[in-house]
């Protein structure tokens, strides 16, 4: 299994920057274009929030038909971010899978793969963190507990875990203790799936790896001792996570932009190893 985590494209209607800077719809053009041209051809493609920077229905436009453009005959799974507007989100994106199965929320889940997707809606209208509530908390309970031993990732905005950095730890997932407690009855959830903080991480929710891709825009300035939050230009990526022989999850940060190479490995003749293994790292 090959399966390609893009999050944060920010799209603004085209010719218009993000925060007067980020030619955000020119990056996530780039980030798809990457997506497209990626062998071995991923068995998904998800897309973890802030697919727009303000909901509006001119940028669902334009995110729409760059995924025609490029993710055509790709299987691809959306849910939003604080940054998207849940009713513009549905409306727009009616046509992609699951989107519209819930009657009020973004949240459906994803069989047909070796692992099983759960994707959620942690989106809280006005506010810039996340929650599960109580009807999104029973039904995910509800959807792990319909197949306790399949391998499963949960795909949402926000990360559910502390990353050190003042401002993104405020506007995490607010109730993530609930969400692990929930977790601890359901150890079949391997990873978690997520973006909103615009750097590539790794932490812990109980059992589960939590995974948050960088952003296919801006990413999120790494500043420890300040909490204003500020972004730079740094290049984008996304993740791909392999099914490896073992049958275990290798995960990998690869960037967009293209750089010199690739290169052979040619052992130098003083190299101590095998002269023979010249493909040796």
């Amino acid at each position: 299994m090959i399966l390609l985590h893009l999050s944060d494209l920010h799209v603004r209607p085209s010719g218009k920057p993000a925060y007067r800077v980020v030619e955000a719809s020119h990056l996530a053009e780039r980030a798809l274009r990457a997506v497209a041209a990626f062998r071995p051809r991923p068995d998904a493609v998800v897309l973890s929030g802030d697919l727009t920077d303000n909901g509006l229905p001119e940028e669902y436009t334009e995110l729409r038909q760059m995924l025609r453009r490029h993710l055509a005959g790709l299987n691809v799974y959306l849910i939003p971010g604080n940054h998207d507007r849940r009713g513009n989100f549905r409306q727009a994106l009616a046509e992609f899978p699951g989107v519209t199965s819930d009657p009020e929320f973004v949240q459906y889940v994803v069989d047909d793969l070796p692992v099983r997707l759960i994707m959620l809606d942690s989106v809280v209208p006005g506010a810039g963190w996340g929650q599960l509530c109580p009807r999104r908390l029973a039904w995910l309970d509800a959807r792990l507990s319909e197949a306790p031993v399949r391998p499963t990732f949960l795909v949402l905005h926000h990360p559910p875990m502390l990353c050190g950095l003042p401002l993104y730890d405020s506007i995490n997932l607010h109730n993530a203790a609930e969400l692990g407690a929930l977790l601890d009855r359901h150890p079949q959830v391997e990873r978690i799936l997520c973006g909103h903080h615009h750097r590539s991480m790794t932490g812990r929710l109980g059992n589960a790896i939590v995974s948050a891709a960088p952003a296919c825009a801006h990413q999120g300035a790494f500043e420890l001792d300040d909490d204003r939050g500020r972004f730079v230009l740094e290049p984008a990526g996304y993740h791909v996570h392999l099914q490896t022989l073992d049958g275990q999850i290798a995960s990998h940060m690869v960037f967009v932009e293209n750089f010199p190479g690739p290169f052979p490995y040619i052992a130098d003749p003083d190299y101590p190893g095998d002269k023979g293994a010249a493909a040796e790292v």
